[in-house]
């Protein structure tokens, strides 16, 4: 099977390898962690894990066991890090550096890594490896809601104008916009019109796509397949994609991929993160749009017309409906502004 056959699986094989090379440098412990809970995460989970232990560990040596170096540390060592040195791990992080490179993390990140070392340890205080858990004292950061940002309905035509007729770009930009402007046409629609995710829209393979029943399987966090649908506009842009996509020369037969690049080969994640940039920043210069935030005005869209929170989080592969209530609450208020309207004190 070609690597690009199985966008996931070859995901998952370079995931495998690069936590095996970083668990060569790591003390023999991480591994038996990593291992531990391979059972129940995914290969892209626990390189996550890899990296944040490492940072961890990083600052170990940087600021309690001064003589030692990562490989060394003990699980002795781990359980004898008191409270205080946890509580500054989480004010290191603000600004470390790691590899000659300096660093920063918001209160996300800062969270996100605390959960790894807390889990590091819940697993060996469970073993009985260790006799205490002092991490598990550590509150975990405040974090504070984000700024929802989304494509008004009006931006949302500007970008489909704009990737069809690519009229804003230099002459350079549109002699390259001639060879993409299909494709970007199907990926910004099949984004604004079904909600997928970046990494989903980039495994699709052409036998994912079934326009008898306007629909297509992808595969979600987690490795399930789940079936989407998707409407006219969708289907027309797909169309049209999958036309042009039969007409490129030197296109390898054995080739699946639905969406390629100008060098006919799967579409990367961070070439879809820089081709909605290069769109969004004409039509809405003042807001950061990026695949997710894509993603975010069709949840949108879906709850504005239909009301219904559950749909949208089934729509969107939430497994939380509590995930899609937090994401889409700015909804509610406008629903509510519009209701209110309808309500009258007095006749006309």
């Amino acid at each position: 099977m070609k690597p690009t056959d199985n966008y996931y699986k070859q995901r998952e094989i370079n995931c495998l390898s690069r936590i095996n090379a970083m668990l060569l440098d790591l003390p023999p412990m991480t591994k038996e962690f990593i291992n531990g809970i391979s059972e129940f995460t995914s290969p892209l989970t626990r390189l996550n894990y890899v990296y944040d232990i490492r940072i961890f560990f990083d600052y170990l040596v940087k600021n309690v066991y001064k003589s030692k170096v990562i490989e060394e540390l003990t699980l002795s060592d781990a359980e004898s890090v008191d409270l205080s040195d946890f509580e500054n791990f989480l004010s290191y992080l603000s600004l470390y550096e790691i590899n000659g490179k300096q660093e920063t993390c918001n209160e996300r990140a800062k969270s996100r890594k605390l959960a790894t070392v807390r889990a590091f340890y819940k697993y060996f205080y469970n073993k009985g490896k260790i006799k205490s858990n002092t991490v598990s004292k550590i509150a975990m950061p405040k974090l504070h809601d984000k700024e929802i940002i989304r494509l008004e309905i009006n931006e949302v035509v500007k970008l489909l104008n704009l990737a069809d007729s690519g009229d804003k770009f230099s002459k350079r930009q549109q002699e390259y916009h001639k060879n993409t402007k299909i494709r970007d046409v199907a990926i910004l629609t099949l984004f604004l019109g079904t909600g997928i995710r970046n990494s989903e829209l980039v495994g699709l393979n052409v036998e994912d796509i079934n326009f008898e029943e306007m629909s297509f399987a992808v595969t979600r966090k987690g490795g399930n397949r789940t079936i989407l649908y998707f409407n006219d506009e969708v289907s027309n842009a797909l169309t049209q994609w999958i036309a042009k996509r039969n007409t490129l020369k030197d296109l390898p037969e054995d080739e699946k991929a639905l969406f390629l690049s100008l060098q006919n080969k799967r579409i990367s994640v961070r070439t879809i993160q820089e081709l909605v940039k290069k769109y969004a920043k004409i039509i809405a210069p003042l807001k950061k749009i990026t695949p997710h935030k894509l993603r975010s005005t069709f949840g949108t869209n879906l709850y504005r017309e239909t009301n219904d929170i559950y749909l949208v989080a089934d729509f969107l592969g939430h497994s939380d409906v509590n995930t899609t209530k937090k994401h889409y609450a700015a909804s509610s208020e406008d629903i509510r502004r519009k209701a209110i309207k309808s309500v009258k004190l007095r006749e006309d």
